[in-house]
């Protein structure tokens, strides 16, 4: 199989978030495009480490909208869109047999951080209702790195289904063994279908 196209699509959510200071409202200086640059304090291991975690893959209730956020707003990359058959146990949702579109879309790199979106088509799974906008155990949060934070923070606020939830504001957190802290500035708010986004910008 190839590794780029594999077609097993996972539930698969991870990440984290602190509290910080949020003083600052003003607009970020203008940066570089998002890039694959590393963190500060994290170096490259000596040796290879056995798990790369490939992309994250969300179910969706209208791929069309879902694409204005995550193609048109944060300018992520469609590299595969098919239907694809689904067995309705490995990935526990639906009947055995229903089809459902499914549409990868990478950034900057070409194996991993990628975005998933499904849609099922025949039949549609059931409509949950309005997403929880309190977060609690089993939540999880993409955070993203990308260019000019204040536009399309602005820009995504507009996609329907959006909720913000913190206006661009610039935040600073420690550095990692005493390094200098880490300088973001960005945005947070819940996708169209519950996903909270944090769309941050590296600054200073």
């Amino acid at each position: 199989m190839n590794r780029f196209w594999a077609l097993g699509a996972a539930l698969a959510l991870s990440g984290c978030v602190v509290a910080v200071d949020n003083s600052s409202t003003a607009p970020a200086a203008p940066a570089t495009a998002a890039s694959s640059a590393s963190s500060p304090g994290v170096v490259k291991p000596s040796e290879k480490l056995p798990t790369d975690i490939r992309r994250t893959t969300m179910i969706v209730r209208d791929m069309e909208n879902s694409l204005r956020l995550y193609r048109d707003v944060l300018g992520m990359k469609i590299n595969y869109d098919t239907v694809v058959t689904m067995s309705g146990v490995a990935l526990p949702a639906g009947p055995p047999g229903a089809k459902a579109r499914l549409v990868l879309l990478n950034g900057n790199d070409p194996f991993i951080g990628w975005i998933g979106l499904m849609e099922w088509i025949d039949p549609k799974l059931p409509d949950p209702g309005p997403y929880p906008t309190r977060m609690g155990i089993g939540s999880h949060v993409i955070i993203t790195q990308t260019d000019d934070v204040d536009r399309r923070c602005g820009e995504a606020a507009k996609v329907p289904g959006v909720t913000m939830t913190a206006p661009p504001r610039d935040q600073s957190y420690p550095g990692r063994n005493g390094a200098p802290p880490i300088k973001v500035r960005g945005c947070n708010f819940f996708d169209p279908d519950g996903t909270l986004i944090e769309m941050n910008q590296l600054i200073g």
